[in-house]
């Protein structure tokens, strides 16, 4: 989802939910880690959650604002987008991009006892940076359904067992 803005609501093929699950009522609130541009990772983390016939989210991150200028008002500026959101997904394309301000947002997640996600790197089987593992509560593949059983997961403590069905004949 290119331009994902602050407070949007995606509502994906409905579903039946219960309470403390996620809703168009009562999205799961996520802030992507950014610095003020998007990235293919950040943009092919909302095509995951966008392909689920059954998950609603809330994104609290602005990549799209304008950068502020000083180091301070930068971080002032993603302690606001951080605060209301429920998990932080942390994107390994970012941190080496900018390590600093990404140590930064995970250091305030967990400051503000949020959970954070962090997705391995994409197409790639490099290990993720000791910063980013030492820090996250659970790594993810990039798969839809991983990502979105560990937002779950990390967001609402709510266990996703899911069994696949594999239909196949038997050869007389």
């Amino acid at each position: 989802m290119r331009g994902a803005s602050r407070m949007t609501i995606v509502k994906l093929h409905g579903g039946s939910y219960t309470s403390g699950m996620s809703s168009s009522r009562n999205p799961i609130r996520l802030f992507v880690t950014h610095v003020w541009m998007e990235n293919d990772d950040y943009t092919r983390v909302f095509e995951y959650l966008e392909a689920s016939g059954t998950f609603y989210y809330q994104n609290t991150a602005q990549p799209q604002a304008k950068q502020p200028i000083d180091k301070e008002s930068q971080r002032e500026d993603l302690r606001r987008q951080i605060a209301p959101c429920e998990v932080v997904v942390v994107l390994p394309g970012v941190y080496s991009a900018s390590p600093e301000l990404v140590l930064f947002q995970m250091n305030f997640a967990k400051a503000a006892a949020r959970p954070i996600v962090a997705m391995e790197n994409f197409g790639s089987v490099v290990p993720l940076p000791k910063a980013i593992a030492d820090l996250a509560d659970e790594v993810c593949a990039w798969n839809e359904r991983s990502l979105i059983d560990a937002l779950r997961r990390q967001a609402r403590h709510q266990e996703t067992t899911r069994w696949d069905t594999i239909e196949f004949k038997l050869d007389d």
